[in-house]
């Protein structure tokens, strides 16, 4: 039986010098309408693995929790069991999202303390979760709109060595290994290793405001900064900064609209997210992009549509940075995969059409053959591509 209670000040693990530093993305919450259905879209379209839940056969009765694993991708699926839980009233105003991009820590009350003193507003409390095999402790701080960000430090069955190799994510959470689309995942796999950046969508003038606050709160660093120059087509433009959380954990796109004839794909996130800022899209490392997109294309995944003129200039402009694409190019063209390099490499990018009825949250599956950047040279066709989305839906 597990407990939950405040934490303890007794046999903590010991912090690093600064209880902030991120050691993984411990998982990534989403909250949906209804968290089984949920699983079979992402097991089946995206050869996740539907590993452990927590619900009323386990005796939850509060809420239903799936995780889905991948690679080093953990995603938590939550919906509430009744109307009154926040799940459902936040599923109500924005549908289907991410709530929690959550790391692991080595102390996550420390974690916590620290952050409330570097500004941060609290989300919940520390509580720890125990039983006889171990015990994890978490606690939450706010970030923009409907996001908060968990601390999470794990203890003895439920330590991330362990959870890594398919441990149990907490005491509340049972394995589900039987489970028939799980053996044929394992047979067909997508190769999706783990969340390579979040990009997070703020209002207009709150891009500067959120910098600070990853900087000041978190000790992130400014990565790269695009303007209105940089992402911009005949109708639209926004900006982003991207922020990096050091030690190769991950990094954070910022984006706010900016001005344009007509409305950025920024502007329709938030018209149809309540008016409120949220996350906008996962991406996902893999070390294939050729056999990792043609096997969610297998399974029905729906992608922008590149023009077939982007091929007619793409290899001449990376061959001017240097580098030459070790991947087939009729195989990356027939994929409709984009494809960038700057100074230090190559990368292969692709992204999923919204997830859901609500142009809101999407994916995309990235792979870096040394870049570290986010595609600048596809930034022209992919928001045309975005753009045609939009006008197809009403909303340019």
């Amino acid at each position: 039986m597990s407990t939950a209670s405040k934490p303890s000040s007794i046999s903590r693990p010991s912090a690093d010098d600064d209880p902030l530093r991120l050691i993984d993305v411990d998982h990534v919450r989403f909250y949906v309408g209804n968290a089984k259905q949920s699983a079979y879209f992402y097991a089946h379209c995206f050869g996740f693995q539907i590993q452990q839940c927590s619900d009323l056969t386990t005796g939850s009765r509060q809420e239903a929790n799936y995780l889905l694993t991948q690679g080093n991708i953990r995603l938590v699926l939550t919906t509430g069991l009744s109307r009154d839980h926040p799940a459902q009233r936040e599923v109500m105003l924005h549908g289907d999202g991410i709530k929690d991009l959550a790391f692991t820590v080595a102390d996550a009350e420390a974690a916590y303390e620290q952050a409330l003193k570097n500004g941060a507003e609290s989300a919940y409390e520390p509580v720890t979760y125990s039983c006889e095999a171990g015990a994890i402790t978490k606690g939450g701080v706010k970030t923009y709109g409907r996001v908060i960000h968990s601390f999470v430090s794990r203890r003895g069955e439920f330590d991330l060595a362990n959870l890594r190799k398919g441990g149990r994510m907490s005491p509340i959470f049972k394995n589900r290994l039987q489970f028939a689309l799980n053996d044929y995942n394992r047979q067909h796999p997508c190769g999706l290793e783990y969340v390579d950046h979040c990009v997070g969508n703020v209002e207009l003038g709150k891009m500067d405001h959120w910098v600070k606050w990853y900087e000041e709160v978190l000790g992130f660093k400014l990565f790269k900064h695009f303007d209105d120059k940089d992402i911009s087509t005949e109708y639209s433009a926004l900006m982003s900064k991207v922020m990096d959380s050091g030690f190769g954990i991950i990094k954070l796109p910022i984006n706010e609209p900016a001005e344009g004839r007509r409305k950025s794909q920024i502007q329709e996130y938030l018209d149809w997210h309540d008016d409120m800022p949220g996350i906008q899209h996962l991406a996902f490392r893999t070390d294939d992009e050729l056999a990792s997109v043609a096997e969610l294309r297998r399974r029905g995944v729906d992608f922008l549509a590149i023009p077939e003129t982007y091929y007619e200039e793409v290899w001449d402009r990376v061959a001017k940075m240097g580098w030459g694409i070790r991947e087939d190019h009729e195989r990356i063209r027939q994929l409709g995969i984009l494809v960038d390099a700057d100074d230090d490499g190559y990368l292969l990018q692709l992204f999923t059409k919204p997830l859901q009825d609500r142009p809101t949250l999407f994916f995309e599956i990235i792979c870096r053959r040394g870049s570290e950047s986010f595609g600048r040279g596809n930034f022209k066709a992919l928001f045309t591509a975005l753009e045609a989305e939009q006008a197809q839906r009403g909303n340019l």
